[in-house]
């Protein structure tokens, strides 16, 4: 037994996969839901920032919190990057798949990742994506769940329910004795509504949130008893890793095409749901912290703040004789008049209008897309970039106009176009042009000229952003036409 003084060595592991499809247009393939600002708490942290401060809270005299291990795809770890550079005293490594096998094989890299330097560390399990109202009642119910982990159980937070809510799976627990740990006796599917209106009213009952704390060691000896296949093969991509990093930012990549092989499934299939009952102990802490995973529109409503009028806005909006809504202005003026429980939602390139009770058919709409290959499924006008960002202005036949910003001291890839030539014009700063054989500096006003098939760079020597204007021309203008020589962000072919 673990003595009361002793210092407990934890890692944050955050699941950062997920592409929100019922939270679009804001939340794109792109850019998902994860990394977006929706709660409304006055915080400006993103959801995933918000995830990575809840298990930071809980260090203290007794809780020594060591390096987070954040499980993301290479298309997002340089947002990730960006918005842990952004919190203080937060270090983290990013452990990329290269194809998302769901949350057994990304819980097992963490695993792997965690016991590398012959510790057993408590391991914070939890997705990205949620948020909670109260994060003090949170930090306590975490404090609980590590008090159960040292000695060897699981331990799983259950979320209070406060509606028979159809779209979680529910945790059927024991009676157990006031203000113990509950014992798991079960887990439940996903109910219809007669039945999730039973568990409220027969109790003991809870909403599965997906947050899990154990050792690294009993999670790996679990696996091994249920899932050894997951397990061998999370083994051989992870025993076939590549390391490189990018400043401080450590970048551990498992083998493409061993982790390919690994079978998808979920942590709660693969192993959580088998423990009651087994030599594996799993437990339950009672989590009542208003939380919420903001699963659809309706429920990034329901926890906003709300006017008299049960409005909820954000941006530059206007609202008259209008009640129980969300408006959303991301980049210009919106107005509603005289409506009800509607979803408005404005991006640069696309607007949303639903019923708020039909805000879970949104993913209809982003199918749609898909199947039309539009680029507004998967980026918006604004892209970020390691470097910095673009925003595409306008286009045509044959011409695309965007802003480029360039972060100071970065620089794009050393690259060439098959079927676009492009003229830069500097507004602001100095920029380091490499043309053919030749480097350049330009300073506001300045332009040149990148034939096509010319190999070219754009980098900013200076200490404030670079901004120029790129007008594209030529016969095919996609972001796929890049081949890159070289480049600081690992990206090259």
């Amino acid at each position: 037994m673990a003595k009361a003084n002793s210092v407990t060595s934890v890692i944050p592991v955050i699941l950062c996969g997920g592409s929100g499809t019922r939270l679009w247009p804001l939340s794109r393939s792109g850019f998902p839901k994860q990394f977006l600002v929706l709660s409304g708490d006055g915080s400006n942290q993103s959801l995933f920032q918000q995830a990575v401060a809840r298990i930071h809270s809980v260090a203290g005299q007794n809780v020594s919190l060591g390096k987070a291990l954040i499980v993301t795809n290479e298309e997002h770890r340089f947002l990730a990057l960006d918005q842990l550079r952004e919190m203080k005293d937060v270090s983290a490594t990013l452990l990329l798949e290269p194809i998302g096998r769901n949350t057994a094989p990304a819980l097992t890299l963490a695993a792997l990742s965690a016991i590398e330097q012959g510790d057993d560390p408590i391991l914070v399990v939890t997705p990205a994506d949620q948020t909670v109202t109260n994060p003090a009642v949170f930090t306590k119910a975490l404090a609980s769940s590590i008090d159960m982990a040292k000695e060897g159980a699981i331990a799983i937070l259950g979320i209070t329910p406060t509606a028979p809510e159809t779209g979680y799976g529910y945790i059927k627990v024991n009676d157990g004795a006031a203000g113990a740990p509950y014992t798991v006796e079960r887990f439940v599917e996903k109910p219809n509504e007669p039945t999730a209106k039973q568990y409220l009213i027969e109790g003991g009952y809870f909403w599965n949130g997906g947050m899990f704390v154990l050792k690294a060691s009993v999670w790996l000896s679990a696996l091994k008893e249920y899932r050894p296949d997951i397990l061998s093969a999370t083994q051989a991509a992870w025993q076939a890793k590549t390391t490189d990093a990018s400043g401080d930012a450590v970048f551990e990549r498992p083998a493409k095409d061993l982790f390919s092989a690994i079978p998808s499934e979920s942590i709660d299939y693969a192993v959580i749901e088998k423990c009651p009952g087994s030599q594996f102990a799993i437990k339950m802490v009672e989590l009542d912290a208003g939380w919420n995973d903001l699963g659809a529109w309706d429920a990034v409503w329901q926890v906003g703040k709300q006017d008299a009028q049960g409005n909820v806005t954000s941006g530059d909006t206007l609202i008259a004789n209008s009640k129980n809504s969300l408006v959303h202005a991301s980049s210009r003026l919106v107005a509603a008049v005289g409506v009800e429980n509607l979803i408005i939602i404005e991006t640069a390139d696309a607007v949303l209008v639903a019923d708020r009770k039909n805000s879970q058919d949104v993913k209809n709409i982003v199918t749609q897309l898909e199947q039309e290959k539009r680029e507004e499924k998967s980026l918006h006008r604004k892209v970020s970039r390691p470097w910095g960002w673009y925003d595409s202005v306008d286009e045509g036949e044959r011409f695309k106009v965007k802003r480029i910003q360039v972060k100071p001291g970065a620089s794009l890839s050393l690259q060439m176009h098959d079927h676009r030539a492009e003229h830069w014009i500097v507004v602001k700063g100095t920029a380091e042009i490499t043309n053919g054989d030749q480097v350049i500096t330009l300073t506001e006003n300045q332009s040149t000229f990148i034939p096509q098939g010319q190999k070219h760079r754009l980098a900013n020597p200076g200490g404030t952003a670079l901004e120029i204007i790129e007008v594209q021309s030529g016969s095919y203008l996609g972001e796929d036409d890049i081949v890159r020589f070289e480049d600081n962000y690992g990206r090259t072919l």
